[in-house]
C-alpha cells in the first residue's frame, strides 16, 4: 500500500489540462489507472494507454484503493466527494487526494463529510502551472495525518516536491490561496511597472532584462513576461476565471480571519475588470492587456520583430 505501483489501483477523477498531465505521470510509474472526467475526450488520451474508464467518481473509489482529484471549483470537488455518485458512495476506497484549489473552509467541510465513511481526505493543492505537470516539477503543499502521508507519499512524489502542510485539512489550501495572491500580485504591478517604461521611452524586453538583473525580479517578470506578455501570445496556460476564484477565495478566507488584505483587493478588483472584458477562460497574463489598454501601449519585444 505504501507506494508499490504495482499492487495498487490509482483512482483519477478529472483529466483535464492539468489532470491529465498528473494522471499521465502516474502511468508512466507504473500505476494501475481509473480515470473519470465528465469530458470523454480528456479520458481517451489516458484510454488509450492502458487505463480503465468509470462511468463516475463512486465507479472509480469501488475500483481504486486511492482517488485523486483535480477539479477547477470548491463546488465541483464537493459534488465528487460528497454527492450521491460521489466518493463517500465508492466500496474500496479510504483516501481522497485532492489536488485542487478549493480554499481551507471547503476542504474542511470536504474531510468531515468524507470522514463520516471512514475516508481521509489529504488537501494537496499544487503550483506549477500545466507546464510543471507535464515534467513533475509542481510544488505539491500536503495536509493529512503523518500516517496518511508516509501512505501517499510515492504517489505525490511524481508529480514534484512535497510540502508537508501540516496534519489538518486545510493547511495546504491556505498556502496554495497565499501564493496565487502572490503570482497574481506580481503580474499586476509588474505589467503597471512595464507599462510605464515602455510609455517613457524603453524597449519592454530591456526593462525586463533590467528588472530581472536586480531587486524588482519576480515569478512574473522571469516567467510570465518572457513566455506570454513580450511575445503578444497571452497563453500562459492559467485562465483569468480560475486566478479569479483563487483571489476571491483568499480574500474571503483573509477576511474570516481577520487579516487585512489591502493589496490583495486591488488584485483582486483587476482580475475582475479582466475576467469582464477578456473572459473567464482567457489566459490571466490578459491583466497585461489591460494595462496596455489604459496605457496606451503595447508591451513587446521590439528584437524579435527584427529578426
Amino acid at each position: 500500500m505504501a507506494g508499490d505501483a504495482a499492487s495498487q489501483v490509482i483512482g483519477f477523477v478529472g483529466t483535464g489540462r492539468m489532470g491529465g498531465p498528473m494522471a499521465g505521470r502516474l502511468l508512466d510509474a507504473g500505476y494501475k489507472l481509473c480515470v473519470y472526467d465528465t469530458q470523454p475526450e480528456a479520458m481517451a488520451p489516458l484510454l488509450a494507454r492502458g487505463a480503465q474508464g468509470a462511468a463516475s467518481p463512486a465507479e472509480v473509489a469501488s475500483s481504486a484503493d486511492i482517488v485523486l482529484t483535480s477539479l477547477p471549483t470548491p463546488d465541483i470537488v464537493r459534488a465528487v466527494a460528497l454527492g450521491p455518485d460521489g466518493v463517500v458512495a465508492g466500496t474500496r476506497s479510504r483516501i481522497m487526494i485532492d489536488l485542487s484549489t478549493t480554499g481551507p473552509s471547503a476542504a474542511r467541510q470536504i474531510a468531515e463529510g468524507l470522514q463520516a465513511k471512514a475516508i481521509t481526505l489529504v488537501d494537496a493543492p499544487v503550483s506549477g502551472g500545466i507546464k510543471g505537470a507535464v515534467n513533475g516539477t509542481l510544488a505539491v503543499m500536503v495536509s493529512c495525518p503523518r500516517p496518511t502521508y508516509d501512505v501517499i507519499e510515492p504517489i505525490l512524489a511524481n508529480f514534484g516536491r512535497l510540502f508537508h502542510a501540516g496534519e489538518t485539512a486545510g493547511l495546504g489550501q491556505t498556502a496554495k490561496l497565499a501564493n496565487n495572491l502572490m503570482a497574481a500580485a506580481a503580474l499586476v504591478i509588474t505589467s503597471e511597472a512595464v507599462a510605464m517604461g515602455v510609455k517613457g521611452g524603453l524597449d519592454a524586453k530591456v526593462l525586463i532584462d533590467i528588472i530581472n538583473a536586480s531587486t524588482g525580479r519576480n515569478s512574473a517578470s522571469q516567467d510570465k513576461f518572457p513566455r506570454s506578455v513580450l511575445p503578444g501570445t497571452f497563453d500562459f496556460g492559467f485562465a483569468t476565471g480560475l486566478s479569479y476564484k483563487d483571489v476571491r477565495l483568499c480574500l474571503d478566507e483573509a477576511e474570516a480571519m481577520g487579516v487585512p488584505m489591502v493589496c490583495g483587493a486591488v488584485v483582486r478588483q483587476m482580475l475582475a475588470i479582466t475576467n469582464a472584458k477578456y473572459g473567464p477562460t482567457s489566459d490571466f497574463t490578459s491583466i497585461a492587456r489591460v494595462v496596455e489598454e489604459w496605457a496606451g501601449v503595447e508591451m513587446r519585444d521590439k528584437s524579435a520583430a527584427l529578426k
